[in-house]
C-alpha cells in the first residue's frame, strides 16, 4: 500500500494563507519558516519540501494571489457593453481583494521589500488583466471609447480601482463613507469618462 502524502495541496494552501497573515500582521520580518511550520502544525522539512527557500515562499504567495484573482476575473460574466463590463470587472477586483487581503498586499503593494517575482509569476500576473485589456481594445476599435492608446485607459482604470480598494483595506476611508453603495457609482463614472460620445453610441 502506498504511503499517504502529507505534503499535499491542502497543506500548501494552509501554509500560504498563514504566511500571508504573518506578513500582513507584523511585516515580512515576521515570516520565519520555523514559526510558519509550527503555526500550521507541520515541520520545517515540509515547508522546504513544498516551497524551497523563503524567497520561493514569497513568490508562491504572489503566484497564488494572482491565481485566485485570475479565476475571479476570467469567471466574471460580461455583457458586451464596455462601461457595464468595466464596472463588473472593477467589482470583481474589489471582491477578490476583500477575499484575500493578505495576498493583495504582496501582489500589488510590494509589501515584502526586495521581492521580485520570477518570470512565470510575472506572466501569470499579466494574464489576469487580459479581460480588462480586451474590453478596452474592442471599445476603442468600435469607436465607443476615445481614440487613445489602450494602455492609457487600462492603467487609469486599474489605478482607480486600486486606489479605492487600497484605501478600504487600510481603513483610510472616512467612517461615514459607505463603500458598498458608492463603489459601483464611482466605477461607472470613471468608465463613462472614456466614452467617445455622451450617449455611448457610435454615430452612423
Amino acid at each position: 500500500m502506498a504511503r499517504p502524502r502529507t505534503h499535499d495541496e491542502a497543506l500548501r494552501l494552509k501554509l500560504l494563507d498563514r504566511a500571508g497573515e504573518l506578513i500582513a500582521a507584523d511585516g515580512p520580518k515576521a515570516l520565519s519558516l520555523r514559526k510558519l511550520a509550527a503555526d500550521a502544525g507541520t515541520s520545517t522539512t515540509a515547508v522546504y519540501s513544498l516551497f524551497g527557500s523563503k524567497p520561493d515562499l514569497v513568490n508562491a504567495l504572489y503566484t497564488e494571489g494572482f491565481r485566485r484573482f485570475g479565476v475571479r476575473m476570467a469567471g466574471t460574466p460580461l455583457s458586451g457593453d464596455a462601461v457595464e463590463d468595466l464596472v463588473t470587472l472593477g467589482s470583481a477586483y474589489r471582491a477578490s481583494a476583500l477575499a484575500d487581503p493578505n495576498l493583495y498586499g504582496i501582489m500589488f503593494t510590494r509589501s515584502v521589500p526586495g521581492f521580485e517575482p520570477n518570470e512565470d509569476a510575472e506572466e501569470l500576473a499579466r494574464e489576469t488583466l487580459k479581460p480588462l485589456e480586451r474590453i478596452i481594445r474592442q471599445a476603442i476599435a468600435d469607436g465607443v471609447f476615445v481614440d487613445v492608446p489602450p494602455e492609457t485607459v487600462a492603467v487609469a482604470c486599474w489605478a482607480f480601482v486600486h486606489g479605492l480598494v487600497s484605501l478600504e483595506l487600510t481603513g483610510n476611508l472616512p467612517e461615514e463613507f459607505d463603500v458598498t453603495s458608492t463603489y459601483e457609482t464611482a466605477l461607472r463614472a470613471n468608465a463613462s469618462g472614456w466614452l467617445a460620445h455622451p450617449s455611448g453610441s457610435v454615430p452612423s
